[in-house]
């Protein structure tokens, strides 16, 4: 009962405050008060202070502080650094110093070309703090990680083009517990509670290592495309980096959420920009940082 009281209450949480973000993205210049944004989520003003309070860890005025370009652009600067440090150690390490540490493993060339043949996948459908998500999980680890926001049918058909080979068995259950543990994680730089998983993506060479350089950038943080080019060992590919980011297959994960332009604008998302708000602001207030 627990479990599902919590999926129940994420998913109804998001809902509303997906659209209030899509409304701040629109109108934040306005600056709009606590009685605005309460009417477009159709809830008194209280109750929805304190549904955005509880999901978001900060207060909705400290919430619209994370739409300023201003404060955007000082988080890059403290990203450079952290990626300073990431490569002074030569990214030789596959996973990152925070609680959650991901090991992130390339599929081999043979499993490339089997298409996952001899694999069997437990794959389902969970609710998160950022609405509906798809994950799967293979003999190496999570292989799947994307936000649904259309039908689940086209989903699923999204997760077997990936791995057409595979035998794909549904277990939303298994989903559930597997979405728990990644989202309802520490990110208190004081107390951590330290995660291991295992992930096993299909990529190229070059792919996979601008994913191993977004697995050096910590929650609080933002980069740039350049950036990470330079993290990755490419300065001059920036674009291509770019390309890379948006094919990321294990959405938050592989924290593609946290490259952001040169200029400090948010930009795109795979998932949605609304979303990836979403993601940036969430993790930086669980992390005791100063909103952007």
């Amino acid at each position: 009962m627990l479990c599902v009281r919590w999926q129940t209450e994420n998913v109804d949480a998001y809902t509303r405050i997906a659209d209030v973000i899509r409304y701040l993205d629109e109108c934040h210049s306005d600056q709009p008060d606590l009685s605005a944004l309460a009417r477009r989520a159709q809830l008194s003003p209280s109750h929805f202070h304190r549904l955005f309070t509880s999901w978001a860890g900060v207060t909705p005025k400290d919430f619209l502080q994370c739409l300023t370009v201003s404060g955007a652009k000082q988080l890059l600067r403290e990203g450079k650094s952290v990626l300073d440090t990431a490569l002074d150690s030569g990214l030789s390490g596959p996973g990152r110093l925070h609680d959650l540490c991901l090991s992130l493993e390339a599929a081999s060339p043979g499993e490339l070309k089997s298409g996952g043949a001899g694999w069997k996948l437990s794959a389902g459908f969970a609710n998160t703090p950022f609405g509906r998500c798809l994950v799967a999980q293979s003999p190496r680890g999570v292989c799947h990680l994307a936000f649904v926001d259309s039908s689940t049918a086209e989903a699923w058909a999204e997760l077997q083009a990936q791995w057409p080979r595979a035998d794909i068995e549904r277990d939303d259950g298994e989903a559930s517990q597997l979405a728990r543990r990644i989202f309802t994680r520490s990110v208190s730089v004081r107390r951590p509670r330290r995660y291991a998983l295992r992930a096993c993506v299909k990529g190229t060479a070059f792919q996979v290592r601008v994913w191993r350089a977004l697995l050096q950038v910590p929650p609080g943080k933002l980069v740039s495309y350049g950036q990470l080019a330079e993290a990755a060992g490419v300065p001059a590919a920036a674009r291509a980096v770019g390309n890379a980011v948006g094919s990321n297959p294990i959405a938050y994960l592989i924290p593609c959420h946290r490259v952001i332009r040169e200029t400090g604008v948010v930009g795109h998302y795979r998932w949605g920009s609304s979303r990836k708000r979403a993601l940036l602001s969430w993790e930086m207030a669980r992390a005791g940082k100063n909103l952007i």
